[in-house]
C-alpha cells in the first residue's frame, strides 16, 4: 500500500520555523520526483518547491530563500525546511510524490502520483 504521511505542521510566530517531513512507504522511494504544496481556502492549490531524482530544486519565487526541499533516501522521507516563516505562508500543506518518467513540473498537473493527506500550518502572533 502507498502511503505518504506528512508530519511536522503546527502553529509558529512570525520569523519562526518549521520543518516537515513526509514518509514515504510503498514504492521505489528513489525513482520518484517530490513537491511540497499548499492551499488555503478558495485558492487552487499551489507547488512551492519540487526536487527531481538528481537533486535538482525548484522553488516558486514567494518562498525562494527561505524554504529548503531535501529528500533522504536511507529514511524514504522527504522535507521542507521553513525559516523567516510569514503570515502569507498559512495553509495546509501538501506532499506529492511521481515517478518521474517527463520532465519535472512543480505543479498538481504533473504530480498525478501519490499525494498525503496534508498538514496545517500557521504563521500567528
Amino acid at each position: 500500500e502507498v502511503q505518504l504521511v506528512e508530519s511536522g505542521g503546527g502553529l509558529v510566530q512570525p520569523g519562526g520555523s518549521l520543518r516537515l517531513s513526509c514518509a514515504a512507504s510503498g514504492f521505489t522511494f528513489g525513482d520518484y520526483a517530490f513537491g511540497w504544496f499548499r492551499q488555503v481556502p478558495g485558492m487552487d492549490r499551489e507547488g512551492i518547491a519540487c526536487i527531481k531524482t538528481d537533486g535538482t530544486t525548484y522553488y516558486t519565487d514567494s518562498v525562494d530563500g527561505r524554504f529548503t526541499i531535501s529528500t533522504d533516501n536511507n529514511k524514504n522521507t522527504a522535507y521542507l525546511q521553513m525559516n523567516n516563516l510569514k503570515p502569507g505562508d498559512t495553509a495546509v500543506y501538501y506532499c506529492a510524490a511521481k515517478y518521474q518518467d517527463s520532465p519535472l513540473r512543480c505543479s498538481s498537473k504533473w504530480f498525478r502520483g501519490y499525494w498525503g493527506q496534508g498538514i496545517q500550518v500557521t504563521v500567528s502572533s
